[in-house]
């Protein structure tokens, strides 16, 4: 049995709108990831971006569930000696609250050359003004 092909150009992409004040972040982020790549879709095929638009809204008032405001550490390294950097989830809120959602989603997409165009479907504010209102209809 063959499956039809669909092109992309021709897939109808929606747009969806999470508040981060409702729902934890991990939860929230797998919502989110689903979306971009369009799994939900009954055209789904791995190899074609036919996933949604997302907006995220208040970012700053991002939920977390048990310790992770001081258990969670994010790392980067320079690759210089001594480079390595850590930061905690509460730390990192507090800097840039935006990033926290980013890198989960971003974390959870397919590692491939896909990745990147889902990731850019991906718009995040940290409180209620975005300029997608019409799109979304509120």
């Amino acid at each position: 049995m063959s499956k039809k092909i669909s092109k992309t150009g021709l897939t109808s992409r929606k747009w969806h709108i999470f508040d981060a004040s409702e729902e934890s972040f991990g939860r929230m982020s797998t919502k989110i990831a689903t979306l971009l790549r369009g799994k939900h879709k009954v055209d789904y095929l791995p190899h074609i971006d036919n996933g949604d638009h997302i907006v995220v809204i208040n970012t700053d008032k991002v939920k977390y569930t048990g310790n992770k405001g001081l258990g969670k550490i994010y790392y980067s390294h320079s690759w210089y000696i001594g480079g390595l950097k850590e930061i905690t989830l509460g730390n990192l809120i507090k800097k840039d609250s935006t990033l926290v959602i980013k890198k989960a989603v971003y974390g959870m997409l397919p590692k491939n050359k896909l990745r990147d165009q889902m990731i850019k479907r991906l718009n995040i504010y940290t409180d209620d003004n975005h300029p997608y209102k019409d799109k979304l209809g509120k």
